[in-house]
């Protein structure tokens, strides 16, 4: 009348099959703070820059080709990369802004303080 140590190691657990799930919910936290939230907050600041591109703006694509933009298009970006030679390129193949031009508000403003000798 002996009780199996089997049996007796099989009903201590309180938890019952959390025990087994509590590792891979900690790996899924772990990969979501790691990887996945900082990829979906490089992907808004990249589409929150392609949305700001203007006329001006001093850009590098994806194929690493360096130009000023000349006509903005609400899909398309013609760049100029070199003088008088102009490139179509799709919003999306821009991979980084070096330089931005100065909003028209801004340099209006300024005009205005020249004009007034502030």
């Amino acid at each position: 009348m002996f009780i199996s140590p089997a049996y007796a190691q099989a009903s201590g657990g309180g938890l019952g099959g959390m025990e087994s799930l509590l590792p891979l919910v900690l790996i899924f936290v772990v990969f979501y703070f790691l990887l996945i939230r900082p990829q979906q907050k490089k992907q808004k600041q990249h589409r929150e820059m392609l949305e700001a591109l203007r006329r001006g703006d001093r850009v590098v694509t994806a194929g690493g080709i360096i130009g000023v933009i000349t006509k903005a298009a609400e899909t398309e970006l013609t760049v100029e990369i070199a003088e008088e030679v102009k490139v179509k390129v799709l919003r999306g193949m821009i991979s980084d802004v070096m330089a931005k031009t100065e909003a028209r508000e801004a340099a209006n403003d300024d005009d205005e303080d020249e004009k007034d000798g502030k």
